[in-house]
């Protein structure tokens, strides 16, 4: 199995632990699209995802409805999508995401969070060759559907990885394949379940129990900083039995 089975199954595993923190997260990046491409749904293929990604994250409609309707109002937050470097303890890579309307805010709460566990925030390009920007989606095909030749189909459009399941097929593609990949699933009548963004480690780091608690130590911190919206590592997944 490659590496994004492995990333696959920890994000299984740990899911963001508080609902509260999974819906801003969601409701941030639902007004940068909005922003950015209107808030028409059938319009904006980005929103379109974001919805979808809403749905399977069981996020109320209500809670939808009022971050189109936030974004569009004058006095609207401008949230931007920045990435932050650096190294944690025992020398593990980090990306981490953030939808912010403060750099200065977020830059030194990150810096914070780092310093705090034994890390050092870097310079933009410090660790990001590490990561390989993929994109992947989660879909249901329509019954019937052969799932050797849809593979082949999707390798043609640009998959890397497909991995079907009792609940879905799941893929991933370079990131730059995340509209030709969308619009094809719209074309082949697949549901789209939830598509996103990620980052995955070009190789991974084992370390001891007492190395992975520090590690996640430092996940936690950020993952309940508000303006963080995704944190990504290079430490390799132990599995839970």
């Amino acid at each position: 199995m490659g590496r994004a089975f492995e990333y696959r199954k920890a994000r299984k595993l740990k899911r963001w632990g508080h609902m509260a923190r999974t819906f801003t997260k969601i409701g941030k990046e639902i007004e940068i699209a909005v922003k950015a491409g209107g808030p028409d749904p059938s319009g904006n293929t980005r929103l379109r995802i974001l919805i979808q990604n809403a749905k399977a994250e069981n996020m109320p409609k209500e809670n939808v409805e009022r971050a189109i309707k936030r974004a569009t109002e004058k006095d609207a937050a401008d949230y931007k999508q920045v990435i932050y470097e650096g190294y944690g303890p025992h020398g593990i890579a980090f990306l981490v995401e953030t939808a912010t309307d403060n750099t200065n805010r977020t830059v030194a709460n990150v810096r914070m969070h780092f310093n705090k566990c034994g890390g050092t925030l870097g310079n933009s390009g410090s660790v990001g060759f590490m990561f390989e920007h993929k994109c992947t989606f989660k879909f249901h095909a329509p019954a019937g559907t052969d799932l050797e030749e849809l593979e082949l189909e999707m390798i043609d459009c640009g998959v890397d990885e497909f991995y079907p399941e009792e609940d879905g097929v799941t893929v991933y593609a370079p990131y730059e394949s995340f509209g030709a990949i969308q619009k094809w699933l719209d074309e082949h009548n697949c549901e789209i379940v939830s598509g996103e963004s990620v980052y995955l480690p070009t190789d991974t780091k084992e370390l001891d129990a007492e190395g992975r608690e520090s590690v996640e130590k430092l996940v936690e911190r950020l993952e309940e900083d508000d303006d963080v919206t995704n944190v990504y590592h290079n430490m390799k997944e132990v599995e839970e039995e």
